[in-house]
């Protein structure tokens, strides 16, 4: 159809064909809402939602990231450990050992494949995550407004953007105000673009001069707005022209990669010098296909072949984990940081607390304190005087003029809706929690914007007020402001914000009977004192001030300098409104506060509102700021645990250091307040998390150790400089993610200590065994290439595995954090490894010598190394025994691990929370094991072993040696060694 009307057109380029779409620019919205068969006001249907999404796909550029197959695969040989292996492999196959080398390949392959198969499924994860974690969008659909992922809008959806915001699409624009659009990425054109709804003639008008049109990936800088979207995903104008732009990933390996880096390397010089070992032991003589393939077994056992794979599949596991507790990691180093954060900056509104504003309390000069009743979004709610024997309830017949003031000022200088639900008698809020919260306290009056700015015919008898200027919040001046028009044609200004921000820019107050003109220090004597009662009760205050302005004719935002209209403004009262805390908030602080982590509130709240939060949720003392007093200030001079930013800010770098301890509460704090407690509190050494929502707090999330950004309202440039997102922006996500992440790096830790220490106990009695000689003068194996192999990649991986899966420890969040010095070859892991690797070691090695000598003859054979005769029988058997006791132990060995302090194999620790996957693989390593050891010709010929049979004995005697030893040691750790 559109081809047809000539609004589409097809250009042959290159022999591609290129879609251009209508010329949007050109049209009447309502022509734009019929070509793409949608509503101006409700959006698309659910049904229509669905189709679209099947007819056009998702929102996303192709081939943006993705998963390269091929890469991967490759990548899995490019590594120091599997260097060893097909060196290995190599020498078997030129020394003719087809069977050995055939194994060693089989196995390289098994490994690579594990590897592969984890990494992928652990990078598709991570790419669904990814997405996830994208940019979202609020778009209204049947009528409600919605955040969903940018990746799910469809052509004809309704979005509603404000500043911060990321356009998700090409889009026409529905209506603006003061929306200012950074175009740079897409037309070179450094200052933002306003944006307005007007029709723009002529169809060739370059991208830059469309200001009704909106394109993807541009930023808004100012303002907010509605506009219907026209084209997604490579339709776009960014999609025609910058696909690279919008590809990329964080290729930069994470401290814990670099830290296995280092331990290839330290085990590749330990591989070497092992082989030199063997070769001195021959005195660099002699040295034969036995030797050659002796020294090379001998560096297969220092090489932990599926540690890599280990770490990646725990790494998966641990960020889906996350995912379900909804916080989305977007960097890897992020879930690697989490486990020694030891302070946590939190925002409070919405995360500490619900952030469902309720307007509960206000004051009127001269008219004293009222209530207002009701809760959430309802309309329905009375206001009534709190002063004794006046039950007056006030109407919009009955209020004064002062108060009528205030009511229209929370009514127009608003950016919010309440809008009736479609199904049900509920309403929703569209919006600012906060202007919700007055949106709905004038709708309780019977004088919502929607009842003030009605302009149809049928309703004549109502008020028409219009809004002809909006000027935005602005952080850095903390107020908004309107021009409107009454219904009699004149002009009046309505202001609101912090007190302090509103109180410079009045000059008096409107009582009771008129206007009374006031000083600053007459204003403040007036106004601070009921401020400090409204925010003693954990409320957030906002001032509303007025000013009749002398206009004519058309305004428009350019006809007035903002600072201009913001003066000379008449004070009208306070609104207190509250946020109560999320009921989980409390324990997750509590929580924090067990694990050795301090939490600090930095809040744009006054400094009495963030206290009583505070101390509610148990940031502070129940009993801190409650002394006799009028002046919390004075309070608060007297301890460093809560400061104004103006005073945080005041102070030097050195005069913050010598505070005993930073304040756990900062209240009006700007974005450059943030960024001053991150820099103190890497002065100290400590970890932070930082979490943030809007633009500014960009800077913020960056510095800090781990940025946290919130998913619901936080906006995409906040998510783009953020490691963590928080789905639900709860506090308490924050915690169970510091949780997660001391549990992953905890099991990459038990399992490191499990995997090197096989490797230790298996050159143990290879470099040991050298002693043992046979008749030729060669050394023997006690531990043939296949074996060791088995054991590192077939039996020891699957526990490994099941310990990167270990439940949370009971003490997880009892523990301080650790510190960042102590990596993952801390010098406790390292002092376990060598204890356990070489106690095993030396157990099994003792079996292999009471086999040949106790049992045997001592009889060693001759060229037992490579092949079965009658004169390797012992040899064989004591192979034989010593793979089994091997086998045994490193299974056993997983239990141990799960806990390197405390015991392994009291009754407390057998019935406490198990870890299912942990005796899956030990039944799986028995199977496996008995498989090896009496299958035929796979025993003598492949693992170069015989069958035994009154070694179990000795094998189970074993066991009980090493749990023994196993018990001691870490009885010694908590008793006399505590500092290892």
């Amino acid at each position: 159809m559109m081809e047809k009307m000539k609004f589409v057109k097809r250009r042959q380029k290159d022999k591609i064909v290129r879609v251009e779409g209508p010329p949007y620019h050109t049209m009447t919205l309502d022509t734009v809402a019929q070509l793409m068969k949608s509503d101006l006001e409700d959006g698309l249907s659910d049904d229509e939602i669905i189709s679209r999404q099947k007819e056009y796909g998702y929102n996303e550029m192709e081939g943006e990231g993705g998963v390269n197959p091929i890469k991967l695969l490759i990548k899995q040989f490019i590594n120091i450990l599997v260097l060893i292996l097909l060196i290995a492999m190599v020498v078997s196959f030129v020394f003719k050992d087809y069977v050995e080398g055939g194994v060693i390949c089989a196995i390289m392959f098994l490994n690579a494949g594990v590897g592969f198969a984890q990494e992928y499924k652990a990078e598709k994860t991570m790419e669904s995550l990814r997405q996830m974690a994208s940019p979202t969008v609020n778009v209204i659909r049947q009528g409600q407004q919605k955040t969903i992922a940018t990746r799910d809008l469809v052509p004809g959806d309704v979005i509603v953007m404000k500043s911060g915001d990321v356009i998700g699409a090409d889009c026409r624009v529905i209506e603006s105000f003061n929306m200012d659009i950074d175009e740079a990425l897409l037309t070179g054109e450094s200052v933002p673009v306003n944006k307005q709804p007007q029709v723009i003639e002529g169809e060739l008008v370059p991208l830059g001069d469309r200001i009704n049109m909106c394109y993807s990936s541009t930023t808004l800088t100012k303002g907010r707005g509605r506009a219907i979207v026209t084209a997604i995903g490579m339709d776009t104008e960014i999609g025609k022209i910058a696909k690279r732009l919008l590809e990329g990933s964080d290729s930069s390996r994470t401290p814990l990669q670099r830290s296995l880096d280092r331990m290839a390397v330290v085990l590749l010089v330990v591989a070497v010098l092992s082989i030199i070992i063997v070769f001195g032991a021959n005195k660099f003589s002699g040295i034969d296909d036995q030797v050659i393939l002796y020294a090379i077994s001998t560096a297969i056992a220092v090489i932990p072949e599926g540690l890599i794979a280990v770490v990646t599949l725990t790494q998966a596991f641990g960020v889906h984990s996350m995912a379900q507790a909804n916080a989305l990691v977007r960097r890897m180093a992020a879930l690697e940081m989490l486990g020694a954060v030891t302070n946590v900056c939190s925002d409070k509104t919405g995360t500490l607390t619900q952030s469902k504003m309720v307007l509960t309390r206000l004051w009127r000069p001269e008219e004293g304190f009222y209530r207002v009743s009701g809760l959430g979004f309802s309309i329905d709610g009375q206001v009534t005087p709190e002063q004794e024997g006046n039950t007056n309830v006030v109407t919009s017949e009955n209020m004064s003029t002062g108060f009528r003031q205030m009511v229209l000022n929370a009514a127009l200088c608003n950016m919010s809706e309440v809008r009736k639900d479609k199904e049900g008698d509920g309403y929703h809020g569209i919006g600012d929690p906060t202007e919700i919260a007055l949106q709905v306290y004038a709708h309780k009056l019977q004088m919502g914007k929607p009842q003030l700015t009605n302009n149809k015919v049928e309703d004549n008898n109502k008020e028409n007020w219009k809004v002809l200027v909006e000027y935005p919040f602005d952080s850095t001046i903390k107020r908004m402001s309107v021009i409107c028009e009454t219904p009699q044609g004149n002009r009046v200004a309505y202001l609101k914000g912090a007190t302090e921000r509103v109180l410079e820019s009045c000059v008096g107050v409107q009582m009771s009977h008129g206007v009374e003109s006031m000083n600053q220090d007459q204003l403040e004597a007036l106004i601070l004192p009921q401020v400090e009662e409204l925010a003693r009760g954990g409320l957030r205050v906002l001032s509303l001030a007025t000013r009749q302005l002398k206009t004519d004719g058309l305004i428009s935002y350019d006809t007035f300098k903002r600072e201009d209209i913001e003066q000379d403004m008449i004070f009208c009262g306070l609104v207190g409104i509250y946020d109560p805390p999320r009921v989980e908030s409390k324990g997750a602080v509590e929580k924090c506060h067990l694990a050795g982590i301090t939490v600090h509130m930095l809040t744009g709240d006054h400094v009495a509102t963030a206290t009583a939060i505070a101390r509610e949720v148990g940031i502070l003392p129940e009993d801190y700021g409650l002394e006799q007093t009028t002046k919390p200030e004075m309070v608060v001079g007297r301890s460093s645990l809560v400061m104004p930013a103006t005073e945080f800010d005041r102070l030097s770098e050195e005069q913050v250091d010598a505070l005993p301890e930073l304040p756990l509460v900062v209240a009006r704090c700007s974005p450059d307040t943030k960024v001053k407690m991150i820099e103190a509190l890497h002065r100290r050494k400590r970890i932070s998390g930082m979490t943030g929502d809007g633009v500014n707090d960009s800077p913020s999330l960056k510095e800090s150790d781990i940025g946290i950004a919130m998913g619901q309202n936080g906006s995409d440039v906040a998510k783009q400089a953020a490691d963590i997102v928080l789905v639900d922006d709860n506090f308490a996500t924050i915690v169970s993610a510091v949780e997660e992440g001391r549990r992953v790096f905890a099991n990459i830790s038990r399992f490191c200590v499990h995997m090197v220490s096989v490797n230790v106990a298996e050159v143990t009695p290879l470099l040991l065994g050298l002693i043992f000689l046979d008749n030729t003068g060669r050394s023997v194996f006690p531990l043939s290439p296949i074996q060791i192999l088995f054991n590192n990649v077939v039996t020891s991986s699957p526990p490994a595995m099941a310990l990167g899966l270990e439940p949370v420890h009971p003490q997880q969040m009892l523990v301080p954090p650790r510190s960042t010095s102590e990596g993952l070859f801390s010098r406790s892991n390292v002092v376990d490894i060598l204890y356990y690797g070489v106690m095993m070691g030396l157990i099994c090695l003792a079996n292999f010598a009471i086999v040949i000598f106790g049992w045997g003859d001592g009889n060693l054979g001759s060229n037992c190394n490579l092949h079965y005769d009658s004169s390797c029988f012992l040899v064989y058997r004591a192979r034989g025994a010593l793979f089994a006791t091997m086998t045994v132990l490193l299974l056993l060995h997983g239990y141990t691990c799960r806990d390197l302090k405390h015991p392994a194999w009291s009754w407390k620790a057998l019935t406490t929370k198990q870890n299912y996957y942990l005796h899956g693989s030990t039944i799986f390593g028995f199977s496996i094991m008995f498989v090896a050891l009496y299958v035929p010709v796979l025993n003598t010929e492949v693992f170069r072993h015989a069958p035994i049979d009154w070694e179990w004995g000795m094998v189970a005697a074993s066991t009980l040696v090493y749990i023994a030893f196993a018990e001691g040691w870490k009885w010694l750790r908590r008793t006399w060694l505590t500092r290892i």
